[in-house]
């Protein structure tokens, strides 16, 4: 598979690590004579959630930020058609109309998937929408019934610009074949996200396990349709893995390669991802960011005692939410090992397969955007709960109040003015350094010619005594560098746009 263009910057790991080996061999001469990659940056929005522009720091950290709960957002379960075993949901905001999808029942042969819609993505409502006949009445929100597709279900609002206005929306759902012997993935399409059709009779996928929630998109980097799903090391009873495959139709999708784990240019720890949730961040869609689900197979939370009160098969396992993130690489960065979203106190929220995330972060206010996550899952008090962080928050550069800083690696530009999401405290601050590709300052500026800069802002434009306007450099490889105090570091973008 060819790398787009934003990836390529990725080789600098394996470079370094060539690098490192020839200086062992050859000597200082050959360290020298090695130039560091230049990240083409544009006037793209970069978060810091890996090392993908970051050098070095000296005394700041990697932060990751925890979403605040919002407490319940839709409950499932509480009508006839509906069961506690839902999951596998998605939520997908477009124009005004916030939708959300989630699995009505666990059936393999007789599944339903059912919709609620918020002109928010705050209050949510389960429309009548008279498409699929439960009991003798079609008065349901069921937009999926039956074997084809309806235990494993995950749609998109396509952004391929090429898309029919009639397959506005597609997804894939999951098929166990009439034998009982391998699942495979159909390919559904719809022109309002509400009433489907299958796109073909035939399966698009038949080389996975699939036996969770398989994601997909159109990538605007890559400019083709990109698949997460799931597949086991070492056949049907191996290890939970990631498998990414590509298509330019949707329909003929390449051979699956499986996502290795990195850390800062390290290899991670292998750990289970029931689901991966991955998707291009909508303010950054070079960036796939995925809310998985860590499965902790056999870990059990709750005494057998305890447990019998609610059913002891409910608490064989437990899992919580975990932030990865992927720029079109065969590899996961897992900057953060720790837990995202954590169970929570309470037997409930220990129940196996509790904590997964929906599929989807959207916007709910000018500074905020919501994740969704199913808690106290087969239980009777099964809930979708709404979770919230500022934009871009999802983790920093910090520093202390004792001060850090961070140098990003050379880096071309295309906007003129350098534009911060960031936060400080009463006693903070950030102040921003030009440099050329070899460090050294810029003349008027530098440090000493950057005004403190405090408070907390979404966008800010940097100021310096030579102005903000940096089109001057443009196509030219520098470096930045903060020097920060008690101060979090969301994201940089070079624009040409006017911000306060």
């Amino acid at each position: 598979m060819k790398s787009p263009k934003f990836s390529m910057p990725r080789l600098s790991y394996l470079s370094r690590c060539f690098g490192c080996a020839l200086l062992a061999v050859a000597g200082p001469a050959v360290a020298a004579s090695a130039a560091p990659a230049v990240v083409d940056l544009g006037g793209r929005r970069e978060l810091f959630v890996d090392d993908f522009l970051v050098e070095r720091m000296n005394g700041a950290e990697w932060r990751l930020h925890a979403p605040i709960d919002r407490g319940p957002a839709l409950k499932p379960g509480d009508v006839p058609w509906e069961d506690t075993n839902t999951g596998y949901g998605t939520v997908i905001k477009d124009g005004g109309t916030y939708r959300l999808y989630y699995r009505g029942n666990a059936s393999m042969t007789n599944g339903r998937y059912c919709y609620a819609e918020s002109p928010d993505g705050v209050v949510w409502t389960k429309p009548n929408l008279g498409l699929h006949e439960f009991a003798g009445s079609k008065a349901n929100n069921i937009i999926l019934a039956g074997r084809a597709g309806s235990h494993s279900f995950s749609p998109f609002l396509d952004a391929n610009p090429a898309a029919s206005p009639d397959q506005r929306y597609k997804a894939l759902g999951l098929l166990r074949t009439a034998d009982d012997k391998r699942w495979e993935l159909l390919a559904f399409v719809s022109a309002d996200g509400i009433r489907w059709r299958l796109l073909r009779e035939q399966p698009v996928m038949t080389e996975g396990a699939f036996d969770s929630q398989n994601v997909s998109f159109w990538s605007v980097a890559e400019k083709k349709y990109v698949c997460y799903y799931r597949t086991k090391s070492g056949g049907a009873t191996g290890l939970r893995q990631i498998s990414r495959a590509t298509s330019d139709d949707f329909v003929r999708w390449g051979k699956g390669e499986t996502m290795a784990y990195r850390r800062l240019g390290e290899t991670a720890p292998m750990e289970q991802m029931y689901i991966n949730q991955t998707h291009p961040y909508f303010r950054a869609p070079h960036l796939y960011i995925a809310t998985a689900a860590r499965f902790m197979q056999g870990r059990r939370a709750v005494s057998e005692e305890d447990a019998a009160t609610f059913g002891k098969a409910n608490f064989a396992d437990c899992s919580d939410a975990v932030l990865m993130s992927t720029r079109g690489d065969q590899f996961y960065d897992r900057t953060f090992l720790e837990g995202w979203v954590r169970p929570g106190p309470g037997f409930e929220n220990w129940s196996t397969r509790s904590n997964y995330p929906l599929l989807g972060i959207v916007p709910t206010g000018p500074n905020e955007m919501s994740l969704f996550v199913t808690k106290e899952y087969a239980l009777p008090s099964v809930h979708i709960r709404r979770y919230t962080l500022r934009l871009d928050g999802f983790a920093s550069v910090h520093a202390p109040y004792a001060g850090g800083e961070m140098i990003t690696k050379p880096l071309t530009l295309s906007g003129g003015r350098l534009v911060l999401n960031y936060a400080t405290s009463a006693a903070g601050s950030v102040r921003v350094e030009l440099q050329t590709a070899a460090g050294n300052p810029i003349s008027g500026f530098s440090l000493a010619d950057c005004p403190e800069i405090i408070g907390d802002r979404i966008e800010h434009i940097v100021r310096w005594k030579g102005g903000a306007d940096l089109s001057a450099w443009a196509g030219q490889p520098i470096r930045l560098r903060f020097a920060m105090k008690d101060a979090d570091l969301y994201s940089i973008r070079f624009s040409s746009e006017e911000y306060r």
